[in-house]
């Protein structure tokens, strides 16, 4: 067979790997996808009413349309952490020790994870999705276009944040350890735009909640779902996620390529 092929086979391999740990162990995904769920409950029907009023809307629905676009985001933020806890336990375990004297494409192991990790992430996007639709989401103004590129945008951005967290694992000494790296992914997103505007923060903060990847990203998905503007926004969300997913995958590689201590 050629390289190339045998490389496609070990990465299936890999992958098949990583997709049975997590049938087989579904608690961590669970948890990670309670978050964002009782977030987008909690906003709509205990803030719901209070913060629609203040941002101009006429009842709880407007803010529901505001909201879920930044919960979807945050979904994927939370889900990719059960990457880096996956490849930490990897890597504490002695396996990744293991896979470097076997005779498969070196690349393979991390792909496995990256690729496992965004399904579920996708996968968890449909499932709060579903969610918010059944509590009154609804997307009318958004074209069959508009739709594929948000379906772009979610697998990119789960693309991006994937390849952080797993350099996160491969950096961690233990599995616990990982988990607490990666929490700047649940709560970036809190000091973003996905529950209020930009315009509605003190002048101080704003700069914290603007220069980050989670709010074009969540600005640009919401233009694409609610017909909204997104002026600049789609540019800087795209250019978060290549540089994101650039700095991951080159971090990782780095760490997978050192040698055990």
């Amino acid at each position: 067979m050629s390289s190339l092929t045998l490389a496609v086979r070990d990465c299936s391999t890999m992958l098949r790997r990583n997709l049975l740990h997590a049938r087989r162990y579904p608690s961590l995904t669970l948890n990670l996808l309670l978050t964002p769920v009782m977030l987008l409950l909690l906003f709509v029907y205990i803030f719901g009413d209070v913060m629609s009023a203040g941002m101009g809307g006429a009842d709880r629905s407007d803010y529901i349309a505001y909201v879920v676009p930044g919960i979807l985001l945050m979904t994927i933020g939370s889900t990719v952490i059960g990457a880096a806890v996956s490849v930490a336990t990897d890597m504490s375990e002695g396996i990744i020790a293991r896979f470097r004297t076997m005779a498969i494409h070196r690349s393979s192991v991390l792909i496995g994870h990256v690729v496992g990790s965004v399904l579920q992430s996708v996968a968890s996007v449909v499932l709060v999705g579903a969610v918010a639709v059944a509590i009154g989401f609804r997307s009318k103004d958004a074209t069959a276009l508009e739709w594929l590129a948000a379906f772009g945008l979610l697998a990119l951005f789960a693309l991006a944040l994937t390849w952080i967290a797993v350099g996160m694992g491969m950096a961690s000494p233990n599995a616990e350890a990982a988990s607490n790296s990666a929490m700047p992914l649940i709560l970036l997103p809190l000091i973003s735009s996905a529950f209020t505007p930009l315009e509605a923060m003190p002048g101080w903060f704003r700069p914290i909640a603007e220069y980050q990847p989670f709010t074009p990203a969540i600005e640009t998905l919401r233009g694409l779902l609610l017909g909204t503007e997104i002026g600049n926004n789609g540019w800087l969300a795209l250019a978060w996620c290549l540089g994101l997913a650039v700095l991951g995958h080159r971090w990782s590689a780095s760490k997978f390529g050192q040698d055990p201590k």
